[in-house]
């Protein structure tokens, strides 16, 4: 079965709401892990408005699972990268004002810079992965850069409906089938949850999903292991032997 990360950044923004040290993301991501993650996902902004970096050096010592850290490709957060030496660390577009991630990452329009920050990432031990749009040209770009992994957006899936979402589908499974035939690893995440979860838990070559907002949001209503535990369940119900 694909394997569950799940981005603990919104137990960050609850924390924030009220600028207190509660609810801790690091407890929230200890939860994950004895639920059945096999993951735990921050992204570490360059203004900070949730996860901190108090936040990730911790989670660096305490994640027993995988630690992915997403980035923007800013010298700022690439040294502290190369200090707390996640797992993963996933390049992401990234602009102040935008609530959440609207799109994936311009590989195809910058590779020169993209490809010199993925080697000194993996140059200090780092597995790199580029958070793209499901687009033949990114995912060719993303293998030339040298990534190890990508994580196709999902957000545009996950937000139609009807057979709009039907023709996001069938452009997202083309997407993971063209890069599993150039040999990435492939991870897909934004705007998932336990409704449109079900046709992309079918694809064998989807190695993991992220997931945040949805799971935080039953979690403030069932607990956080519950929600967690829920997620990795109907990602069971896929499994493959």
């Amino acid at each position: 079965m694909a394997k569950l990360a799940v981005n603990v950044d919104h137990v960050a923004t609850l924390r924030e709401a009220r600028r207190i040290n509660e609810p801790d993301p690091v407890t929230a991501a200890a939860l994950a892990e004895l639920a059945g993650a096999e993951g735990i996902v921050v992204h570490l902004r360059e203004d900070r408005r949730h996860i901190k970096e108090r936040d990730v050096y911790i989670l660096r010592k305490t994640v027993k699972t995988n630690l992915n850290l997403e980035m923007a490709a800013a010298e700022e957060i690439i040294k502290i990268a190369l200090d707390v030496k996640p797992d993963i660390s996933t390049l992401v577009p990234e602009r102040r004002e935008e609530l959440t991630t609207e799109g994936g990452l311009d590989v195809a329009g910058q590779q020169e810079k993209i490809a010199e920050v993925v080697k000194r990432l993996q140059d200090g031990g780092i597995k790199v992965s580029l958070f793209i749009d499901p687009d033949p040209h990114q995912i060719k770009a993303a293998k030339e850069v040298g990534a190890d992994m990508i994580e196709l957006h999902t957000g545009r899936y996950a937000d139609a409906r009807g057979e709009e979402q039907e023709r996001e589908l069938a452009r997202l499974l083309e997407a993971v089938k063209y890069a599993h035939e150039m040999g990435l690893v492939v991870k897909a995440g934004h705007g998932l949850n336990y409704v449109n979860i079900h046709p992309l838990a079918k694809v064998k070559e989807i190695y993991e999903f992220s997931i945040g907002h949805s799971i935080v949001a039953r979690a403030v209503l069932v607990g956080f292991e519950r929600a967690v535990r829920e997620m990795v369940e109907i990602l069971r119900l896929y499994e493959r032997g």
